[in-house]
């Protein structure tokens, strides 16, 4: 055995052990609802944020960065205790901190509210959205390694390739329809359609993050997580994925799930929007 591959085997147990205690969690949460899933959801914003500022050097024990991760915290609070409407303010008065700053802020706010709000009348949307982003993430990385090939993206993320984005799209497609047919709610075949829509969602999120940290020159956006890296290396297709649901989910009727949702009620929603 090579000694990367010794290097790859150790990395392996620190990965799988912090893998299956936030598997653990958050199976926990999501399906306690409540005041667990709300803490959850606010810590997870709250540490993204701490990470967010010390890529732009700006230490979280200073007041600036202190402050930043508590307008995290209290967005989520506010999301969390049924505010929504503080939601854009949230986001636009974070620009105090830098238009960098302010950006990556947007992105967290937009993501943990939307987590929230997914989850406001059964835990199946969550479900469907963390499923969906983590076969993704899965099958591209088991489907990129067996079969390689041309590389999608080299300059933003030389490991990642063509092979391994077609099979992330499959594999999202797949658990859509799958988490469609177990809950009963919806269609399988808008389970199949919106799996391969967050699919696509989230391998943006992930591409948009890889391309932050090479700009920035670092290799994770921190260590929080064992043998991942940071919350934001983690969570990089989820933060796109959930706001993309919750939107689309706006656009359901009553007690529908947002994988039901076809382009007529999403062009009639849109149409509800224009002036006059």
């Amino acid at each position: 055995m090579s000694a990367a591959d010794q290097s790859a085997w150790r990395d392996l147990r620190p990965r799988l052990l912090s893998a299956l205690v936030m598997v653990a969690v958050a199976t926990f949460c999501i399906g306690a609802g409540g005041v667990a899933y709300a803490v959850m959801v606010v810590a997870a914003m709250a540490g993204m944020a701490a990470e967010a500022a010390r890529l732009f050097s700006l230490a979280v024990k200073s007041w600036r960065g202190t402050l930043y991760v508590l307008w995290a915290a209290c967005a989520g609070l506010s999301a969390a205790t049924g505010h929504w409407r503080y939601f854009a303010l949230f986001c636009v008065s974070s620009l105090v901190f830098g238009a960098p700053l302010c950006a990556i802020m947007c992105v967290i706010i937009s993501a943990g509210t939307a987590l929230l709000w997914l989850r406001e009348a059964t835990a199946w949307p969550v479900v469907f959205v963390v499923a969906v982003v983590v076969a993704s993430d899965s099958s591209a990385y088991l489907v990129g390694r067996l079969v390689g090939g041309p590389k999608l993206a080299p300059r933003i993320s030389p490991g990642k390739t063509r092979s391994g984005a077609v099979g992330g799209l499959l594999g999202a497609m797949a658990a859509g329809g799958a988490v469609a047919a177990l809950s009963g709610l919806g269609s399988v075949g808008g389970g199949v359609f919106w799996g391969g829509a967050l699919g696509i969602a989230a391998q943006a999120g992930d591409l948009a993050e890889s391309a932050l940290k090479r700009a920035l020159g670092v290799k994770d956006s921190g260590t929080m997580l064992p043998g991942h890296g940071g919350l934001l290396d983690r969570f990089d297709g989820l933060v796109v994925a959930a706001p993309v649901a919750a939107a689309v989910s706006l656009c359901a009727g009553a007690s529908a799930p947002f994988w039901s949702v076809g382009a007529r009620a999403i062009m009639g929603a849109l149409t509800g929007l224009a002036p006059g």
